[in-house]
């Protein structure tokens, strides 16, 4: 019986392993012999969990063919990782991937690092802030006031909590949207309302078209439902989306649905101006398309120019009929990532499919986190609290900003005006091989094909704004150390970071 539980094309795996290209070496600069190379590339693939384990992978002549090398090669590459623990191989079953015994199971999203590594690891992979305290102890002290009530119930609230549901419709009719609680239904985290949205709308094999970058967790959402992504590029810097390409992906390929983040873009931080969002909607109309937007960031403006000028009106502001926008709104960036509340925002009868869809996922959302985040919004906390989050994610992002200037002049960024994330293009490395030697110095970040599809943005970064000070300034200095290491091509093991405290 074969041991894969999926396989991997030979031209897939070329265009995956042709992204991974480094800068030309420099003087002195030792090569890795073309087998050697080649296993490093597949092995990197591997441990960023692009390419899954127990993937079968091509025959040796196959994929010798599409990377246009000789089958000797490949062969020797295939040993290596077989030698390594990364291949394993029967025959008449093909070859398919592993890791090592010992090693974890790599992690095709951005799960956070376990708190018992944060002491010799600065975790740079998830894009969370600490709890906004006392906000979050006032909050659960709130509900537990307001839950006897609810305790004599069956706790089951398919569509979310009534009182919940009310105060968010009120939320966006303050923000001149005209809402009704007909038109929310709560769920567990904006990850739980997108997985619902695509499993109502696009099934197996449909089209989603995505922004291009993205962000990584729902982009492995979508592949994991059978979705076939369609990348659109984004306009260059922080100028939001390219509506020509927009409108003609809409045109030629009709997808059923398409994902946008409009304010404060993960992972690059644009904000899409109001004339991008009205034609947006518009092509969207034309083509027949659900737009998704999802505003988990559109209450972290960090710049005081926005909030001079305002934020533009949100995307649902532009379909008044509500037959073409669908709007996912969550507590977990703008609040605190431990609570999984989110919404969505949709005319009734979308609404209502939703909640009978989910019989067969979730059944509902905890009570006691609903009633802590209404708590939030009736009584004037939640301002309070996403105030204290600008705060740190503005000083964290100042932070970050300067010690990277300083530690590598050569990496190029824009500084958003808010949201939670820098873009960073890596002054020609590669990103996955950054990533693989900020394990071994003691930084995690997540390389830009994360947030591509089929091995774009091999040369990014994604450097989120969760740490300041000292410990960005350290995270920068280590930085720098992974790119000497990327730089000089050097393998093999380092001394171990030292634990740091800030």
């Amino acid at each position: 019986m074969a041991q894969w539980t999926s396989a991997v094309g030979a031209a897939q795996l070329a265009r995956l392993l042709t992204s991974q290209q480094e800068r030309p070496a420099g003087p002195g600069t030792r090569r890795p012999p073309a087998y050697r190379a080649l296993a490093d590339g597949i092995r990197l693939l591997v441990l960023e969990g692009r390419v899954p384990v127990a993937a079968r992978l091509p025959a040796e002549r196959e994929l010798a063919l599409a990377l246009s090398v000789s089958r000797t090669t490949v062969a020797a590459a295939y040993e290596a990782l077989r030698t390594e623990g990364f291949l394993e191989s029967r025959r008449g079953a093909g070859s398919w991937t592993a890791v090592p015994a010992g090693n974890p199971l790599p992690a095709r999203g951005l799960e956070p690092l376990p708190p018992e590594a944060l002491g010799s690891m600065i975790d740079l992979g998830c894009a969370a802030l600490p709890a906004p305290e006392p906000w979050l102890t006032r909050a659960v002290q709130g509900a537990l006031e307001e839950l006897p009530p609810y305790a004599h119930t069956h706790g089951d609230y398919p569509a979310g909590l009534p009182a919940l549901r009310a105060m968010i419709a009120e939320r966006y009719t303050a923000r001149g949207i005209a809402t009704m609680p007909e038109q929310i239904m709560v769920t567990t985290g904006a990850m739980g309302a997108i997985d619902a949205i695509c499993h109502l709308f696009a099934g197996r094999g449909e089209r989603i078209a995505v922004e291009s970058p993205s962000y990584a967790n729902i982009l492995q959402l979508m592949r994991e439902a059978g979705a076939r992504l369609i990348p659109v590029a984004m306009a260059e810097g922080l100028t939001g989306w390219d509506m020509d390409r927009w409108r003609q992906v809409l045109r030629e390929a009709a997808p059923r649905l398409a994902y946008v983040v409009a304010d404060f873009h993960n992972p690059t931080g644009a904000l899409a101006d109001e004339d991008q969002r009205r034609r947006l909607v518009d092509a969207a109309r034309s083509a027949g398309t659900v737009l998704v937007a999802d505003e988990t960031m559109s209450e972290l403006w960090l710049d005081e120019e926005i909030a001079g000028d305002g934020m533009p009106r949100p995307v649902c502001g532009f379909d008044p009929a509500g037959s073409t926008v669908i709007t996912v709104g969550s507590a977990s960036k703008a609040f605190w990532a431990g609570m999984r509340i989110g919404w969505v925002r949709a005319a009734p009868d979308v609404i209502r499919s939703l909640v009978a869809a989910r019989a067969y996922a979730d059944l509902g959302t905890p009570v006691l986190e609903q009633l802590a985040v209404n708590w939030l919004f009736s009584t004037g906390g939640w301002e309070q609290a996403v105030e204290l989050r600008r705060g740190q994610a503005r000083e964290n992002r100042d932070a970050l900003v300067a010690a990277l200037r300083r530690e590598l002049p050569d990496w190029e960024f824009e500084v958003p005006q808010g949201g939670l994330t820098l873009w960073v293009r890596a002054g020609g490395l590669s990103g996955s091989r950054l990533a693989e030697a900020g394990e071994r110095v003691g930084v995690r970040v997540p390389s830009g094909p994360r947030f591509g599809v089929d091995g774009a943005f091999e040369g990014y970064v994604r450097l989120p704004f969760t740490v300041g000070g000292a410990v960005a300034e350290e995270a920068a200095t280590r930085l720098a150390a992974a790119a000497r290491l990327v730089e000089t091509g050097a393998t093999g093991g380092t001394e171990p970071p030292r634990t740091f405290v800030a």
